[in-house]
């Protein structure tokens, strides 16, 4: 229990100092958001939404883990367990909610 409170500690403080803590964690948050391309929610077809839930899972996993090696050997892993590909689908299931909200339900499309 102790070591655990102290990683979270440690963790808190990390997070606390301002220290990005992501792949391109020696660049400052201004630079990142200056590079990237506008973002948008929105998609012509419920399809193209669902495309882009997808995606944006797979850019949240390559954030947090930027080694390549390491997401690949991590993938044996988490693609055999039930409970992680369950895990998964919530993830896409989620940020397709929020896709299919900012589209209107794809209302407006019709």
């Amino acid at each position: 229990m102790k070591c655990i409170s102290i990683f979270v500690i440690a963790v808190l403080f990390h997070c606390m100092s301002g220290t990005p803590v992501f792949a391109d964690s020696n660049k400052s948050m201004t630079e990142m958001v200056k590079q990237a391309p506008p973002l948008s929610l929105i998609t012509e077809t419920p399809e193209q939404g669902f495309q882009l839930a997808i995606a944006l899972s797979r850019k949240a996993v390559k954030a947090t883990q930027p080694n390549k090696e390491i997401l690949v050997k991590l993938r044996e892993v988490y693609s055999k367990d039930a409970n992680s590909l369950i895990a998964v689908s919530q993830v896409v299931a989620i940020h397709f909610q929020t896709v299919a909200a900012a589209n209107n339900y794809w209302r407006d499309k019709k």
